[in-house]
């Protein structure tokens, strides 16, 4: 295996490692209880979701640095730190390292959220969609060969980076669906509240009138 092909796989692994962080991220914003539901027992998915965020982190920062490794990719570090006038795909690489700079924003800022305060840290955290989307930018247009080739939508790696983006998008849809649910349910719980004060209201004046 060559330093390229390497490099493509912790890629690839990156791409995978974001899709299960956000999916986590979106159960947290749910309030998702594993003990009332599937698995029924007690699963801290917090601290899972702050390990994935960490490898998201690690394997993004791997990805590229295996290219100085490699006799003809002829990347230099300056490459990896500022790709604009990298020796392949300049535009995106530096989508690419735009990625790398705000998954670390999210995960620096996710380590000091205490310090930050809650909406400060929520402020950055929003952050990793723009990462998502500059991280899926550059998987699916960069050719992992470093070649120049034209993008094969049925290749292996092309269709797994497409499967996990659909299932990102997916998640995006079922947190909004979630927010319009837990406003829904807010809004009816309220109602009900002031259909019942209302009736105790009605019966206190009809008692009053039978006296």
């Amino acid at each position: 295996m060559s330093a390229i092909d390497l490099s493509a796989y912790v890629g690839l692994t990156a791409v995978g490692l974001v899709t299960i962080n956000l999916l986590l991220g979106l159960l947290l914003a749910l309030r998702y209880s594993p003990v009332r539901y599937w698995p029924h027992r007690q699963f801290n998915y917090f601290r899972l979701h702050n390990w994935t965020g960490y490898l998201v982190l690690g394997t993004s920062i791997l990805h590229p640095i295996i290219l100085l490794f490699s006799s003809t990719a002829g990347f230099r570090i300056r490459d990896i730190i500022y790709p604009i006038h990298s020796p392949s795909q300049p535009l995106e690489n530096t989508i690419g390292a735009s990625a790398l700079y705000l998954i670390a924003i999210v995960v620096v800022t996710s380590c000091i959220r205490l310090q930050l305060g809650r909406k400060t840290w929520k402020a950055f955290h929003f952050v990793v969609y723009a990462a998502a989307i500059a991280l899926f930018w550059h998987s699916i247009f960069t050719d992992s060969e470093l070649k120049n080739s034209p993008l094969d939508s049925f290749d292996g790696e092309e269709v797994f980076i497409k499967i996990c983006l659909i299932v990102v998008v997916a998640n995006g849809k079922l947190a909004d669906i979630g927010d319009i649910v837990r406003v829904g349910l807010v809004a009816l719980k309220r109602c009900r509240l002031t259909a019942n004060v209302w009736r105790s209201s009605q019966t206190v004046g009809a008692t009053s009138s039978h006296r």
